[in-house]
């Protein structure tokens, strides 16, 4: 029933173990592929070829990034990322057929980190990879970074990855949590979409990409508790501006470094 490919250490001459991936296509060619190439990367992968295969092996095992495609027999991968999204935040790049925005917005919509439209320069996908795990390893707690950050009743604690406000935690993805951050660091300046883009994504911002965009609309969805108080203005033409009712600046609370 299932196809797996394993690939052992594979991290470019660092002692680091490499980084567990879930490759969920059902082109075993490409699988086969990819994960010959990803293993010099420093990446282990294990693929599958449904959705079926990938919500059993999510449900036993660890993954640090999961590259899924849309297109899937049996359980489709925005099904998949539906059903993730309700018990992890493990980080997603989803690959979706060139030209299929919707899916790409939905997929956004649903919580994946990032997309790649197919066919893709493996090149490509591991840049983007490379990117979402630089996110994730920027909200792991440092000695002598910031703890948190507030502006108005919203809270961003970078110890736990949580973000509150007003008491009430607000669920948010890897890239929504560093989108946040971002806007939340200059209250009342507007951050251009190239900038987020850059930033947050970790590439140049292309002139159809709304990736940026849903994950604001995302963000928008779930400060609804606190609407009024807070907002993402969309200043046209130039970008994004967080505002706090009553103008207060962002604060921050430091982590005391070692000696």
């Amino acid at each position: 029933m299932q196809s797996t490919n394993e690939t052992a250490n594979g991290n470019t001459g660092s002692t680091a173990a490499p980084l567990a991936v879930l490759l969920v296509d059902d082109d075993r060619e490409l699988c086969r592929m990819l994960s010959e190439y990803l293993l010099p990367e420093g990446f282990k992968v294990n693929a599958v070829h449904d959705g079926d295969q990938a919500l059993y092996l999510l449900g036993r095992h660890h993954f640090d990034l999961i590259v899924l495609d849309v297109m899937l027999p049996r359980i489709g991968g925005l099904d998949v990322l539906r059903s993730l999204r309700q018990k992890q935040a493990t980080p997603v790049l989803m690959l979706t057929a060139r030209g299929e925005e919707v899916d790409r917005v939905v997929g956004l919509e649903l919580g994946a980190d990032d997309y790649l439209p197919k066919p893709f320069n493996p090149r490509e996908l591991v840049a983007r990879m490379r990117a979402i795990m630089r996110r994730s390893m920027l909200l792991e707690p440092q000695p002598g970074r910031r703890e948190r950050i507030d502006a108005g009743p919203v809270s961003l604690n970078f110890g736990s990855r949580t973000a509150t406000a007003k008491g009430q935690t607000i669920n948010l993805t890897g890239v929504e949590f560093r989108v946040l951050e971002v806007l939340m660091h200059q209250v009342g300046v507007v951050v251009s979409r190239e900038q987020l883009t850059r930033q947050v994504l970790g590439r140049r911002l292309t002139p159809y990409d709304r990736s940026i965009d849903t994950h604001i609309s995302n963000i928008r969805r779930k400060l609804a508790v606190v609407a009024g108080e807070v907002s993402i203005v969309n200043v046209r033409r130039s970008g994004y501006v967080f505002t706090v009712a009553d103008g207060p600046q962002a604060t921050e609370t430091s982590t005391p470094s070692a000696d």
